[in-house]
């Protein structure tokens, strides 16, 4: 008899985990603590749209509902760099056209729940969870002022980097948790659709005004607008802290991002009323208790958005999850065991790449031997596409564990730093001996990885 199953947050991955869940026969509960947001008009100004990858696509079509999603999903070929002199480039994703996706966070949100209450999932709103007893899984809840126990037989925390039951985990011995902020924090801004309802610059693009120690971006939407983001420091010279009045707001934008100040008639309403949110990544250890709970998505691994990974890594955790139940029934001890193997290590690995992804994204994306290294992965990634996929293909547009990615990031470095050392690249490439001598670095880069696990990350 399969277990009833109760989901702590209707989020992302909460409403994908209980679609696949009640697909393959299993009762299941979600608790959400915020009200329904098909129905509530739900406070804007938060929002960093989503970029489906690989990973991403794969949960959604075995879950069966790709179709239903790919409609409000723009395809971004690459990053379109506006730099501070006015001037721009733009830099490809990948060497055999791939894309990464634009999707509005609350329209996806929306469709799955409703995709999971379709297919028989109940949802209780305003429910906020305010302690979980892992021995008897007895759930307390705050409902509008109101206090309500629930039991539950098999529990899963899908409910954020603060999650309930993560928080619950903490309190239990022998448990290691840490949470990491960035100085630097976000606010949501808006570029509308022009007065024709079309784009006001390139749509199938992900914008990013490097600024080194700061950067603006932006990502499109299907109504011919633009969802932008701008990462600052909280404190400091050029800060949050720093801009008080509108004077100063404008200067800012003004001298900095002119070009975006011109397609961003609602800027001052938005910097100003628009909350300005922080960013977090979170581990802990470890990430089930017993047979009787098991946390997923960013209650077990919050990270900063940089990477554009946070939904398709909780998705990957329902793909893996769910390959679990194929192998082992309803051997849930067995399960849960293997889903914290498996995926702890890239859970871990796909927050570093992220923090890493910043830096690049802020700064090295403006360097001219920056972009120089970029279009050398591809014409690698060409000559030898057996031996060479770049690190962020790996991410984007593979499924290759994270953790494996993270271990080739030294190998790819000072492969890239041999070639780019050797001289013009594109002049070297017209002789044979150069071609010979890349061919033999390929090779001993090829060797020292091979070694590692290239399996894919649902079975690996």
């Amino acid at each position: 008899m399969p277990r009833s199953i109760s989901i702590l947050g209707a989020g992302l991955v909460g409403s994908l985990l209980a679609v696949i869940l009640r697909k393959r026969g299993y009762a299941v509960k979600i608790y959400e603590r915020r009200p329904d947001m098909r129905k509530e008009q739900i406070a804007a100004g938060r929002s960093i749209n989503l970029a489906v990858s690989v990973r991403g696509w794969n949960a959604l079509e075995m879950a069966g509902i790709k179709a239903d999603i790919e409609p409000i999903a723009i395809p971004m070929y690459g990053r379109s760099l506006h730099m501070p002199d006015g001037s721009s480039a733009y830099q490809q994703y990948g060497k055999n056209n791939e894309a990464i996706y634009s999707v509005s966070r609350g329209e996806l949100n929306k469709q799955l729940m409703t995709v999971a209450e379709e297919a028989g999932v109940e949802i209780f709103f305003d429910h906020r969870c305010t302690g979980v007893n892992l021995a008897t899984n007895e759930l307390t809840f705050d409902v509008l002022g109101v206090q309500k126990k629930e039991s539950a037989d098999l529990l899963f925390g899908a409910d954020g980097a603060f999650s309930a039951l993560r928080s619950s985990y903490v309190l239990h011995d022998r448990v290691n948790a840490s949470q990491h902020y960035l100085e630097h924090g976000y606010k949501e801004l808006h570029i509308p659709a022009s007065a024709t309802g079309g784009f006001q610059i390139e749509k199938e693009a992900l914008h990013i005004w490097p600024r080194h120690n700061y950067m603006l971006i932006a990502l499109p939407n299907i109504d011919g607008s633009f969802t932008c983001t701008l990462f600052f420091p909280f404190e400091g010279e050029a800060s949050f802290a720093a801009l008080k009045t509108e004077e100063q707001i404008l200067a800012f934008f003004n001298k900095n991002f002119p070009d975006a100040v011109a397609l961003m008639p609602g800027l001052l309403h938005d910097f100003i009323h628009n909350p300005t949110s922080s960013l977090i990544t979170t581990r802990v250890s470890p990430w089930h208790f017993s047979d009787k709970s098991a946390l997923i998505g960013d209650a077990a691994h919050a990270i900063v958005p940089f990477y554009g990974q946070g939904m398709n890594a909780g998705f990957e955790d329902c793909t893996v999850l769910s390959g679990l139940m194929d192998q082992y029934g309803e051997d849930w001890t067995t399960i849960l065991s293997e889903y914290e193997r498996l995926r702890k290590p890239n859970g871990d690995a796909v927050g570093e790449l992220a923090l890493l992804n910043f830096v690049e994204m802020r700064d090295k994306v403006a360097d001219p031997a920056f972009l120089e290294r970029k279009k050398i992965e591809k014409e690698l990634g060409k000559l030898f596409p057996e031996e060479f996929i770049s690190v962020y293909e790996m991410v984007s547009f593979s499924h290759t564990p994270y953790d494996t990615v993270m271990q080739c990031i030294a190998a790819q470095d000072a492969l890239l730093a041999q070639v780019m050392n050797a001289g013009n690249f594109d002049t070297l490439m017209a002789t044979d001996g150069f071609r010979t001598q890349l061919g033999s670095w390929i090779n001993t880069y090829h060797q020292s990885v091979q070694q590692l696990d290239f399996g894919t990350a649902t079975t690996k």
